[in-house]
């Protein structure tokens, strides 16, 4: 099997590519490196990385030549940086993902596994929140993904393909680096090892549901190897804690002292969150690890050793 890893040499990309590799694949990854690292490779053999972009369409359709299967992650990630810049989200996540479809058309690739965001749900009107639940981004970047998905499916129907759209909740773990518009986790992370106080905006009892980058990963390898299966997946641990207790949680492990500064919320973010994952367990076979302490051990841990602070 021979596989494009879109966006391959970042966070969770990379952590495919691994899983990818044990498993024997053939390896492409198209990557432009604004936010992948080659670094986050290096340990893997056999890997053919291509710098490119997926707004060239020669770059989707030669890396994409002989390959059965496709993960698209490349993106314009965060809510933040999207409401600065909307245009460019959408040009990224919404004409980007067309091309990716369309080169996939093209080389007869009749699946993809799409990396979405519980961003599209925006504030939940219940918990957990399911694949049914209704859609009300409250930022570009929602509304970008949730096109994303939407064009994802249209495509099923037209072209007879499987493609599998994956609804990420909060992602954290090894090969997340420090990003001020990325994921709070190597935010707290950063903050501490670097002798600052962590800042909270909101009263810090706003609820999320941290899933593990190997879980994620492991949920695009189980979507891509099962065929007759296409739709839509939450992906998380059906798991959910305040950002107080992640705060002190990280804290503890770092043996921190100092005080936490609360400022105003921002804009663009929802007060909690929590995924239904019973279609993913039923239908993927999914079985995420929900053991936050170890999976925060282990990311700190690798965060000091890769000297990624800030």
């Amino acid at each position: 099997m021979k596989a494009l890893v879109i966006g391959g040499a970042g966070f969770i990309g990379s952590n495919i590519v691994k899983i990818l590799n044990r498993r024997n694949y053939e390896i492409v990854v198209l990557d432009n490196l604004t936010t992948g690292y080659k670094e986050n490779l290096n340990e893997i053999a056999g890997v053919n990385l291509i710098i490119g972009d997926i707004s060239n369409k020669n770059d989707l359709l030669g890396a994409a030549k002989d390959c059965d299967i496709i993960f698209h992650l490349a993106a314009n990630i965060g809510n933040l940086k999207s409401i600065n810049d909307p245009v460019f989200d959408s040009q990224t996540n919404i004409i980007g993902t067309l091309n990716v479809l369309e080169c996939a058309r093209q080389n007869n690739i009749k699946k993809i596994v799409y990396s979405s965001s519980a961003a599209i749900f925006g504030e939940p009107r219940y918990q957990p929140i399911n694949e049914k639940h209704s859609f009300a981004p409250d930022s570009p970047y929602g509304v970008s993904k949730l096109a994303g998905e939407l064009y994802c499916l249209c495509y099923n129907h037209l072209y007879n393909m499987e493609n599998v759209c994956l609804r990420y909740f909060n992602v954290y773990g090894i090969n997340q680096r420090y990003d001020t518009y990325g994921n709070v986790i190597p935010i707290f992370t950063s903050l501490l090892l670097n002798n600052k106080s962590i800042s909270i905006y909101g009263d810090g009892e706003q609820t999320r549901d941290f899933i593990n980058v190997k879980d994620v990963a492991m949920a695009n390898i189980l979507a891509a190897e099962m065929t007759g299966i296409s739709g839509v997946f939450n992906i998380g641990t059906g798991k959910a804690i305040t950002i107080n207790v992640l705060a002190q949680t990280i804290k503890n492990i770092l043996n921190d002292h100092s005080p936490i500064i609360y400022s105003s919320p921002r804009k663009g973010e929802v007060i909690h969150s929590l995924a239904d994952i019973s279609k993913a367990k039923e239908i993927l076979a999914f079985d995420p690890c929900s053991d936050i302490n170890c999976n925060l051990i282990e990311y700190i841990d690798w965060y000091k050793s890769e000297n990624a602070l800030a």
